[in-house]
């Protein structure tokens, strides 16, 4: 699901994919939220708090709001200068290294939260927002595009417009293919869904707090072993395959 790019990517990849990353996007969201009241998955409220911070001239509260967008703006630029950097290294898959960043950013504020309070929380909310740049830049990168995982705006937008496709045939006659992009997006919309819903559950009621952000990057670590072994073992069923049609 991390390697297969361009032509090579099936519905089943994007489906895999965004089951994991949506998943984890909305555990940090809502952990992100109870924690700070900050929305730490997109820019898009934040944008608006600093137009209108700086049209009432409060241009401290503005500036917070700025490094806020600047945030996930360097973590989406850094894991594209990443990709594009190591692209040529046909051996590497380019896209673990955004992915361990991401683990580490996660990882690392759950750790400290358990042995200091944090008295400057807009620090964290960068990092949490850097680290879902870094994401989906990533995905948006595996898939051309096709998934996108740490908002739902665009989302629904493609998806009222992918329903609306299917009332008309004779104009957009590739049917099948405008279903499979309605089932991928309800795919990421759910479990983004239902991500939050086991993000909130461990934070609140099992009292996790931060450390619920160490399960979001346990999950991505998991995905990642997963991807290396199921590669590791086709790879090697096709040697095994060649040699037996060799002799």
């Amino acid at each position: 699901m991390f390697r297969h790019q361009g032509k090579s990517r099936t519905l089943k990849h994007n489906l895999r994919i965004a089951i994991v990353l949506s998943f984890v996007a909305g555990i940090v969201n809502v952990t992100g939220f109870l924690a700070f009241k900050q929305l730490t998955t997109n820019v898009t409220g934040h944008f608006a708090l600093f137009i209108n911070d700086f049209a009432d001239l409060k241009f401290w509260r503005g500036t917070i709001y700025f490094l806020y967008i600047f945030s996930f703006l360097f973590g989406s630029f850094l894991s594209s200068f990443l990709i594009e950097k190591y692209r040529e290294n046909k051996q590497l898959n380019i896209f673990v290294l955004p992915t361990i960043m991401v683990c580490l950013v996660l990882t690392s504020i759950g750790v400290v939260s358990n042995f200091t309070a944090f008295n400057f929380p807009d620090i964290i909310i960068c990092l949490l927002l850097f680290a879902m740049g870094l994401q989906n830049s990533f995905v948006t990168k595996i898939s051309n595009a096709v998934v996108r995982t740490t908002h739902l705006t665009g989302l629904f937008t493609d998806l009222g417009i992918d329903i609306s496709q299917l009332f008309f045939k004779k104009s957009y006659p590739h049917q099948e293919k405008i279903k499979a992009n309605i089932k991928l997006r309800l795919y990421i919309i759910s479990f983004f869904f239902a991500g939050g819903l086991i993000g909130g559950f461990l934070y609140s009621k099992l009292n996790l707090k931060l450390n619920t952000l160490i399960i979001g990057a346990a999950i991505l670590i998991a995905s990642l072993f997963y991807d290396d072994l199921r590669y590791k073992l086709i790879k090697t069923r096709r040697k095994l395959h060649q040699r037996k049609v060799s002799k």
